[in-house]
């Protein structure tokens, strides 16, 4: 009995692979329906979900942003009133102009301190800081380390040193122009 070498068999099955794949390969090639794998169908799905998450958060800041410009608007205007009314009654009766605007100072603390610490802190850091400081100073101590609490560290550390000092800290642009 004669025996058949095996490599010149091995290598006629890998041949005969190597052709039934290419041609599956062609054949399927024409439905990328049939391509897909169930993994790769949920993959698409999980980032389509997460997409839509994620356009939905992004909505969601947008109304955020847009009601915290509306209420510092409203804010700034009940600000101009206030001082336009204040100036008016001190002309009128001969008081200093200083007893208004320590009132407004107290109404913009319980403002703040009637926020929650991480919005107010974003409102805070973005005012004057003379205005950072009357506000702090009006403050309860409590709220005032909750809002700093929640500013950045740069911001913190400028209020934290105006209060020490008693005088709003500014930057060496800021003094040489105001000398």
């Amino acid at each position: 009995m004669m025996r058949l070498p095996l490599l010149p068999l091995t290598a006629a099955a890998s041949a005969l692979a190597v052709v039934a794949n290419g041609a599956a390969a062609l054949a399927g090639s024409n439905d990328p329906a049939q391509q897909d794998t169930r993994l790769g169908n949920e993959i698409r799905a999980d980032m389509k979900a997460q997409q839509s998450r994620e356009e939905q958060r992004q909505r969601s800041l947008d109304l955020r942003e847009q009601a915290l410009k509306a209420a510092q608007t409203r804010m700034q205007r009940q600000l101009g009133d206030a001082n336009a009314a204040g100036t008016r009654s001190a002309s009128k009766k001969g008081e200093s102009v200083e007893d208004p605007a320590k009132e407004r100072f107290e109404e913009l603390a319980r403002i703040y301190q009637a926020m929650k610490p991480a919005r107010a802190a974003l409102v805070l850091e973005k005012l004057d800081p003379d205005v950072q400081l009357r506000i702090a100073q009006n403050m309860r101590e409590r709220n005032a380390g909750l809002i700093m609490a929640s500013m950045s560290p740069q911001g913190a550390a400028a209020l934290s040193m105006a209060l020490a000092r008693g005088e709003p800290v500014r930057s060496a642009t800021r003094k040489s122009a105001a000398k």
